[in-house]
Parts: C-alpha cells; structure tokens; sequence
C-alpha cells in the first residue's frame, strides 16, 4: 500500500421508521501501517461552514477507531459486542453517542483495504439507527479506483 490513496467512505442508517439515509465521501487521504494497525487520515469540509476536519482511521483485528477534530470533534471506538459511548461535539452542540458493533470485517492485501462496520447508533442513551460503514482504501497508482 502506498501513502497516498483514494478513501471511499460509504454510511448507511436504518432508522425506526424504516427510513434509509446514506451518505457517501471520496477523497484522498495519506496510509500508513504501524505496529499491525493501518492507519489512514483525511480532511473533510462541511457544507456552508468555514473550517475543516481532520480525520484519522485506526484499523486493527480487534477493530476499528475514528478520531475528528475540527469543526466537529470525536473519538469513536468500534469493538464488535461491545458498547462504547464518547462525547459528539458539533458545531450545534454536544451529543452523547453509543456504538455497539455487531460486526467488523477487514479485508487488505497489497493495494488495497476493505473494511465494513455494522453497529447500533444510540444518541443521548436512545436507540436512534441501526447502521453500516463501507470503507475502501485504495493505493492511488494501483490503478482500477472502483467505488463500492
């Protein structure tokens, strides 16, 4: 895997009513692999809103962290059957968030990483969706970019 790659970011949320919203981000990021993590971080602009946000992706077999800071800041851990709640601080205020990921599944080999999250969202300790992150780092000369 090269340092610079193309990060393909795809969420899905199911939400009670049955309503789907997905939300998809491709950009360019920087990788690099450290003590058996893969690490890859990337800027991101809000619409409408002055400033960036700076996000790092730690990938492990044990799972997987994602830390912004920014207009928006946040540590989120996902560990498959456990529960973990962290502080969302946005612009609009402040939320409490619970992850409870039932499922984490990595893929890499030596141009590519491939990693899919499905987890419960509670926000301020009530069930609000249950969602699914599709994430696919890809080396940026190893040509054939697919989006998922």
């Amino acid at each position: 895997m090269t340092e610079d790659v193309l990060v393909s970011i795809k969420g899905m949320q199911v939400l009670e009513m049955n309503n789907e919203d997905e939300v998809e981000v491709v950009t360019s990021g920087k990788y690099f692999h450290k003590n058996g993590k893969h690490y890859i971080s990337y800027e991101e602009v809000m619409e409408g809103m002055d400033g960036t946000i700076q996000n790092l992706i730690k990938v492990g077999a044990d799972g997987m962290e994602v830390t912004k800071r920014g207009l928006t800041n946040v540590h989120m851990v996902f560990e498959k059957d456990k529960k973990n709640i962290t502080y969302y601080e946005t612009p609009f205020g402040n939320l409490m968030v619970g992850i409870a990921a039932t499922n984490i599944d990595v893929k890499n080999d030596e141009t590519n990483i491939d990693v899919t999250v499905n987890y419960a969202l509670d926000v301020n300790y009530e069930h609000l969706a249950d969602c699914t992150i599709n994430m696919s780092i890809q080396s940026k000369d190893g040509g054939g970019f697919r989006l998922s």
